[in-house]
């Protein structure tokens, strides 16, 4: 059976809309069968965007396991300074993200890159955002996070978020081992969002 981390292009398309509010605004979305949460914003999405999106974040972010784009187009319609590249492994993924940016009028401020991890991301970023695709196994996020160190401009951070009962006591263990300075932001309904800084080397 497909899982949402996976590129099946043998799944039936599913027009889903979906709404939801959060910072007093609403937002509607357009998803498909086969994409991570596909039918509302998951809690740990709503946690790491209330955590950071009204932040300094720099200007150059990269959504790292994008899905439809709600935590990166969010970031760029709050911002309009924001650069965004939206990157999943979902081709159905990004097609939603893409009509979901042009939806919320933040086409201009965003890149949609189709990669697996870190595969076709070449540049540096002031902050990495994810909500990491925990059932793809601790190979894949574990990548995500060990990736992000050389993917980050000098001081720049790597936000995560984790449910506890998922693996965030390891995976916070696994940052310390690769980030000098780790944080726990917040923490909400079992979930944590982490903040890995790359302090300048």
């Amino acid at each position: 059976m497909s899982q949402y981390f996976d590129n099946d292009e043998t799944l039936e398309h599913q027009n889903i809309q979906y709404s939801f509010e959060i910072f007093g605004e609403k937002f509607a979305f357009q998803s498909d069968s086969g994409v991570f949460a596909k039918d509302g914003l998951d809690d740990g999405t709503r946690l790491l965007l209330e955590t950071i999106a009204q932040t300094d974040l720099g200007t150059n972010i990269l959504d790292l396991g994008a899905g439809v784009g709600p935590i990166g187009l969010i970031l760029a319609h709050l911002d309009s300074t924001r650069r965004v590249t939206l990157a999943d492994v979902s081709e159905r993924a990004l097609a939603c993200a893409e009509k979901n940016a042009t939806t919320l009028g933040v086409r201009d401020q965003v890149k949609i890159v189709l990669s697996d991890v870190y595969l076709n991301i070449d540049t540096t970023f002031s902050t990495i955002v994810t909500n990491p695709p925990i059932r793809a196994g601790k190979k894949v996020t574990y990548a995500m996070y060990a990736g992000a160190f050389s993917h980050l401009e000098d001081n720049g951070k790597l936000v995560v978020v984790i449910r506890k009962k998922q693996g965030a006591e390891s995976a916070e263990a696994y940052l310390k081992s690769i980030f000098p300075h780790v944080e726990r932001a917040a923490q909400h309904k079992g979930f944590r969002v982490l903040i890995a800084t790359k302090q300048g080397v």
